[in-house]
């Protein structure tokens, strides 16, 4: 046999083998081939029939595409299963979705076990969240996707997100994702870390991140840190947006760390000069100044002199006339003089008095009081022994008036 005929005896083998291959072709075969052309969205794929097979766009993904080309290139391999054979119009649909989604199953029980950190990209940005594929059709919640509220979510389509498995329903074909679960296991690691180098006491610099009535939170390294409406300023704060807004950079000191709790108690008027630091500086004793009742007690007034420094009026320093308390003649928020007794900056203590700052009045004129008896002065007494007088006044006892007279009776 020649060698031309061995050669032609074989490609007729190797013929027959391929027509086998082809007769056995069926409907939901699993076939490998390569993207030879994308055209009319569809992607002409090879698998070594005697006619290309295509690819429509639904059976791409199990997403939304609006581009062929975002799933698939030319020249890829692909695995993928025959949905219909049409040989008299040459026509051969295949599904790369149907593989995907039989191998994705698997895999995403895998992760949700492991708890894997995994990429996806957001496919499409519906009602209610973000839309990815993962072999499978992925949802997202909006309650999922950050640490914070998200109120438009239009520029995340074509976003890289990292995300861990939430939840799958392989029954109601349901796999739902969460890259919150990744960002908040990141910042506990980070409040951990962060915690760990704070010590009570240190003064460093944060950027007030939000307010509410009781405080502002204060960022300080990725970890959020509570400075309390009574910590915001040595004057009084009614609210912290009156004097704080969110974005500001403000030094702190740290009061308080708690791990366990994961809490961080933070002051921004105790990273500043206390107002006592120059009271004795600013005030002396014998100053006369003007202050605000702060608080009234039963034993006094508390008034402020200077925002932060607060001295005490006894109540025996309030008036020259005599009071039973102080709200007898004082209410909180009047406006008063006082005169400085003492001052202890260093144990933030002063001593003040409202009644040195008045003139005190004209004593009242004493009244001469009568005896009980007849009026009498000494010096119309005279020397008669009769008489006597004591520190009670002057007294003629009948003893004495009559004495003489008893006497000669005898």
């Amino acid at each position: 046999m020649s060698e031309e005929t061995k050669n032609g005896l074989e490609a007729v083998e190797a013929s027959q083998e391929e027509m086998e291959q082809i007769v056995s072709l069926k409907k939901g075969d699993t076939v490998t081939g390569t993207i030879v052309k994308i055209e009319d969205n569809q992607a002409y794929v090879s698998i070594g029939y005697k006619y290309d097979g295509v690819i429509p766009i639904r059976e791409l993904s199990s997403v939304h595409l609006d581009n062929i080309a975002d799933a698939v290139q030319v020249g890829q391999e692909v695995e993928t299963k025959v949905v219909s054979i049409d040989d008299e119009k040459e026509r051969l649909v295949l599904s790369k979705r149907a593989i995907d989604s039989e191998n994705a199953w698997d895999e995403l029980q895998a992760r949700l076990d492991s708890q894997e950190t995994f990429e996806v990209t957001v496919a499409d940005v519906v009602k209610g969240g973000l839309v990815v594929d993962v072999g499978l059709r992925g949802f997202i919640p909006a309650s999922m996707v950050e640490r914070h509220f998200v109120e438009d979510f239009s520029d995340y389509k074509g976003r890289t997100l990292r995300v861990k498995v939430k939840e799958i329903d392989k029954e109601n074909n349901k796999v739902i994702l969460s890259q919150k679960d990744v960002l908040d296991e990141e910042f506990e690691a980070n409040k951990q870390k962060v915690m760990a180098g704070l010590a009570e006491g240190q003064v460093i610099e944060g950027t007030v991140q939000r307010l509410t009535q009781f405080g502002a939170f204060v960022d300080v390294g990725g970890v959020d840190g509570l400075v309390h409406v009574s910590e915001i300023s040595w004057s009084h704060v009614d609210k912290p947006a009156d004097v704080l807004s969110e974005g500001d950079k403000v030094k702190v000191k740290v009061l308080k760390v708690d791990p366990e709790k994961g809490k961080i108690s933070l002051s921004i008027k105790a990273a500043l000069p206390g107002p006592w630091d120059s009271a004795s500086e600013q005030f002396h004793i014998g100053d006369i100044v003007s202050g605000e009742v702060k608080r009234l007690v039963n034993f006094g007034a508390f008034v402020e002199i200077a925002p932060g420094v607060e001295g005490l009026v006894h109540i025996s320093q309030i008036s020259h006339k005599h009071i039973g308390t102080p709200f007898e003649v004082l209410k909180e928020g009047q406006t008063v003089q006082v005169k400085i007794l003492d001052l202890n900056a260093s144990e933030k203590r002063a001593s003040l008095s409202i009644k040195e700052t008045e003139e005190a009045p004209a004593p009242a004129p004493k009244s001469e009081k009568p005896s009980k008896g007849s009026s009498v002065r000494k010096e119309d007494l005279g020397d008669n022994p009769n008489v006597s007088l004591s520190n009670q006044g002057l007294s003629i006892t009948l003893g004495e008036r009559f004495g003489d007279k008893l006497s000669k009776l005898k």
